[in-house]
């Protein structure tokens, strides 16, 4: 049974945060609730971050990261080794990688993973560009840091048949992760030992 609201205005702030994920209306009631006692410079701060973000946000030209301008922070980073690509999911699972301070190449962002249940086939994410990339010639590893769950584990086959005739090495990140965990969840210290004691990727199939 929903809350009865005094205000309309209310209601209508609370059905808008309790869109978000993970956030239920006793929650969005909070938030709402804290907002309205803080003073209106900083609601209108609020709001206008929020608004700007999605007006301004960028993705990166190269490996599809999130991004102030069109080539990201990491990609822009001279010290970082060109040479080296480690694919990933989404923007969060390069955050939790990058928190360990154990890879120094650049990202790959596939914008999600290959799962026919919700309609997402190899169309849909950011394949193609990865092979471009790998075309190029600059690139001697690729490592598929993807989720080790059944489709994770998909999407690295699909990977892997799309990249194992380039001469490059093709790796995958260690089981520190276990099966069935999201790289985001997992915690910095064994991310980052998975990351730098990485496998052969042929190494790890039933051939």
């Amino acid at each position: 049974m929903h809350e009865r609201f005094p205000s309309r205005l209310l209601e209508n702030a609370v059905e808008a945060f309790s869109t978000l994920p993970g956030i239920g209306r006793k929650t969005a009631l909070r938030m709402v609730l804290s907002l309205l006692r803080r003073e209106e410079e900083e609601v209108e701060a609020f709001g206008a971050s929020i608004i700007r973000l999605k007006k301004e946000i960028q993705y990166c030209r190269v490996c599809h990261n999130i991004s102030d301008s069109d080539l990201c922070p990491v990609c822009a980073n001279p010290n970082r080794d060109p040479s080296v690509i480690c694919v990933v999911e989404n923007i969060r699972d390069v955050m939790s990688i990058e928190n360990t301070r154990q890879f120094n190449g650049r990202y790959h962002v596939l914008g999600g993973i290959i799962s026919p249940m919700d309609g997402i086939g190899p169309n849909n994410l950011e394949v193609e560009s990865l092979v471009e990339r790998v075309r190029s010639g600059d690139i001697i590893e690729v490592i598929l840091a993807l989720s080790t769950t059944m489709e994770g584990d998909t999407t690295n086959f699909y990977l892997y048949k799309k990249l194992k005739d380039f001469e490059i090495k093709i790796s995958t990140i260690a089981r520190g992760v276990s099966v069935g965990g999201e790289i985001e969840y997992t915690d910095e210290i064994t991310l980052g030992r998975s990351i730098v004691n990485r496998l052969n990727y042929r190494d790890t199939l039933n051939l």
